[in-house]
């Protein structure tokens, strides 16, 4: 069986590095984006099989993304786990409202970002 993908999409290089050496250590293909429009860009090319979404990022936002990433494939794939720094509970409503299934806060690590892929059946 081929290892599944995990699109990591964060404006900072070391928030999707730290991902990147948590996801693959459990297994996961790490794909990167550094902003919505490239996350989106690397969906139409080959869907993930999960995303791991920052909040807060130039050209196109994570509430943006996830508007766009639910109209083209659907409201529940790819399973979306929102990643923000804002502690306004307002944002991860948002994310909800438009189809995230899970969120955490940063800083994460192995296991809250473990928990959380586990929750949403990823793990």
């Amino acid at each position: 069986m081929d290892p599944r993908i995990c699109l990591v999409v964060d404006d900072s290089r070391v928030v999707r590095k730290v991902a990147r050496r948590i996801l693959e250590g459990r297994g996961f293909m790490v794909e990167e984006a550094a902003d919505g429009q490239l996350a989106l860009d690397a969906c139409r090319r080959k869907l993930p099989d999960c995303v791991l979404l920052d909040c807060n990022m130039p050209v196109m936002n994570g509430i943006e993304f996830l508007k766009h990433l639910r109209q083209e494939f659907g409201p529940d794939n790819p399973p979306v786990v929102f990643c923000t720094t804002e502690t306004e509970i307002s944002f991860i409503q948002q994310a909800i409202e438009h189809g995230a299934q899970e969120y955490i806060m940063k800083p994460f690590d192995d296991d809250i970002l473990s928990g959380k892929f586990a929750q949403v059946g990823l793990l």
